[in-house]
């Protein structure tokens, strides 16, 4: 194992949250564009705690994607810093919990902290474990010419290229054979 499981899923949900905007694969539509695709997202990720099921909420959650898809390209130095910001801006202090049939896994807000708040700090505290781990570099954009969805490469070899967003990796192949089968 990699990580612990909570930060691999809270990894998951950051990579879902961010390939959440507009993109080749959803035809340039915004993924979270409507109060009831919020609902989804957090019912998908498994989020706990209060929300308050409107605009403002989705305005914040929506406006995390920008600043958190920016830490798969920046640099040691620059994720410490926005990962430190993030945590900075919310007071957080993490506490062991155990709620949802889940084992002991660290929350660093209260249930009752805004949604946005809540999942920039989960994926903020994710990040920690993968900088201390020096692992920022399975933090990828999708090899695939015409993506740039992000992913995560949780594999043991380090060689996953491809999304899962648009199948990547099967139209990326599919091309290559077709060049060398035209090449002979």
């Amino acid at each position: 194992m990699l990580f612990t499981p909570d930060t691999e899923s809270a990894l998951r949900s950051v990579v879902t949250l961010v390939n959440t905007l507009p993109s080749v694969h959803t035809e340039n539509i915004d993924n979270l564009a409507e109060l009831a695709d919020l609902d989804r997202f957090i019912a998908q990720e498994q989020y706990s705690g209060s929300r308050t099921h409107d605009q403002k909420e989705l305005k914040a959650v929506q406006a995390l994607r920008a600043p958190l898809r920016e830490l798969w390209s920046a640099s040691e130095d620059e994720a410490v810093q926005k990962v430190n910001a993030i945590l900075l801006r919310a007071k957080a202090m993490p506490q062991l919990f155990k709620h949802d049939g889940l084992d002991w896994h660290l929350h660093a807000t209260s249930r009752e902290a805004p949604l946005a708040e809540r999942i920039s700090v989960e994926a903020a505290m994710a990040m920690v474990d993968v900088i201390r781990s020096k692992e920022l570099d399975r933090l990828r954009i999708c090899a695939a010419p015409d993506c740039d969805d992000v992913m995560i490469d949780f594999s043991k070899n380090r060689s996953r290229r491809f999304c899962d967003t648009g199948n990547c990796a099967n139209r990326v192949h599919v091309a290559a054979y077709r060049a060398r089968r035209a090449a002979n």
